[in-house]
């Protein structure tokens, strides 16, 4: 099929595209994702078909106001109605329990939770009221790839299997959103995004942070928990803080092939490259780097002489703890260091 690129002027002709049971990517802060409607299980089963994507790996539900969660929700405990006065619109997703058969086991992988979202981005909270049905929303790239935070990533992956993407140029966060499972007594962050444990913290007091390893036959509660992701086709080694650059450039000199090196610019200046380093800039701090981290991942997969990319770490507290949870599955858990 031809997938159009629909501008923010024609957010009402996406909508009718979803209420016919097509796929269309949005975007949001955070990363764009590949729409559907939520409540049309053929158009949900398209998505996994789209993407590649693993069929009992739950999806987020995108919503447009808290009253479209309370029709699907069976609850919403005291403490989650806190955290969406305080981050909705933003980049936290709230798993909760939900009614019985108000969503397809195609949305929730079979379990009795939803993860539900409401994104901090006026033309994808436009296109959920104009089509009038929450929308689900993975990441709208092939399934294990870096995750795309432009539309021109998502036509590089999707053209073709889907009918069109809503172009709102880059996003401004980079990593996916927090997931914080409220479905449990305590609750539990099982991915970490640009909002912190602390900043939720500082509304409903102690939470976990996930450290439970998902099963082979185990269905995850929330996405990025059981497959491989955000793995370009180059090999990519995590370069640890207090790591000697200097080391580093001398290892990639000595290969037969093109090294990608993403670092920040005083790094990047500091360093006399060599001709088969291609350097990307992950900008002057944390934030820089969560926003840009996918996008150099991306470039370098289109660039077939690039067999290896070394990646700088940061401290993996506050946003840090999201950067390095996408950089460790990126890389495997490969480090410089260590290969």
């Amino acid at each position: 099929m031809d997938t159009r690129i629909f501008h923010l002027d024609e957010i009402n002709q996406a909508a009718k595209a979803i209420q016919d049971g097509k796929l269309v990517a949005f975007p949001t802060e955070t990363v764009y994702g590949l729409g559907a409607d939520a409540t049309n299980e053929a158009a949900v089963k398209n998505v996994y078909l789209a993407k590649g994507r693993p069929s009992d790996n739950p999806l987020i539900v995108h919503v447009a106001s808290i009253e479209m969660v309370e029709k699907y929700a069976s609850e919403i405990p005291d403490n989650a109605r806190k955290l969406m006065k305080e981050f909705w619109p933003g980049s936290l997703t709230i798993i909760l329990n939900i009614k019985k058969g108000v969503l397809s086991k195609t949305v929730t992988g079979g379990l009795s939770t939803v993860a539900f979202r409401f994104p901090d981005c006026q033309p994808t909270l436009d296109l959920i009221k104009e089509a009038g049905v929450p929308i689900v929303g993975p990441s709208a790239n092939t399934s294990g790839k870096p995750s795309p935070t432009t539309a021109q990533h998502v036509y590089h992956d999707l053209h073709g299997k889907i009918a069109g993407i809503i172009d709102n140029g880059p996003t401004r966060v980079g990593v996916e959103s927090t997931v914080l499972d409220m479905s449990t007594d305590q609750p539990v962050i099982l991915r970490p995004g640009a909002v912190t444990k602390h900043q939720i913290e500082e509304v409903i007091g102690s939470i976990d942070l996930n450290h439970h390893h998902v099963g082979k036959n185990e269905t995850p509660k929330a996405p990025g928990m059981k497959y491989k992701h955000y793995a370009p086709n180059a090999q990519v080694y995590i370069v640890d803080e207090g790591s000697d650059w200097k080391q580093v450039v001398d290892w990639i000199k000595q290969q037969p092939f093109d090294v990608g090196m993403m670092a920040e610019e005083k790094i990047l200046q500091q360093s006399t490259l060599p001709m088969n380093a291609i350097q990307f800039s992950l900008g002057k701090n944390v934030a820089d780097a969560s926003a840009r981290l996918f996008d150099g991942l991306r470039q370098f997969d289109d660039q077939p002489n690039v067999k290896a990319i070394v990646t700088q770490a940061f401290p993996a507290k506050d946003l840090g703890r999201a950067y390095m949870n996408r950089l460790n599955k990126s890389a495997g858990g490969e480090h410089f260091a260590t290969k």
